[in-house]
């Protein structure tokens, strides 16, 4: 979905990360335990300081499925900026469910060079 919408903006498409997609896992479900999202800048700092270029993230709570996230997202600037970054090519995405938190849901998205 994210592929498909980089491409209908003339980007190429995001490649799956297996070490940001554990990293996108990991914090999906730290933010269902602490029962609130995480600041993007604190994860794009931490992500960047283990080496990744360019890293950026989109952190969410309380969309029920993808398509709420990513509408959510694109309807966001700034977070539409982070799925249309033209200079990232890699990708993390996960979701984690906490039933009797506040929000249920937690999305994370990380994206870089």
């Amino acid at each position: 979905m994210i592929s498909a919408y980089r491409g209908n903006n003339g980007l190429p498409p995001l490649r799956l990360d297996p070490d940001l997609q554990r990293l996108a896992e990991a914090e999906a479900a730290a933010m269902a335990a602490a029962d609130r999202p995480s600041s993007s800048r604190t994860v794009r700092s931490a992500v960047g300081r283990l080496g990744y270029e360019g890293a950026d993230a989109n952190l969410s709570a309380g969309y029920h499925t993808l398509a709420e996230a990513f509408s959510g997202w694109r309807d966001s600037p700034p977070h539409r900026s982070v799925m249309l970054a033209p200079e990232t090519s890699r990708m993390g995405i996960a979701t984690a469910y906490a039933p009797n938190s506040k929000y249920k849901v937690y999305w994370a998205l990380l994206v870089a060079k």
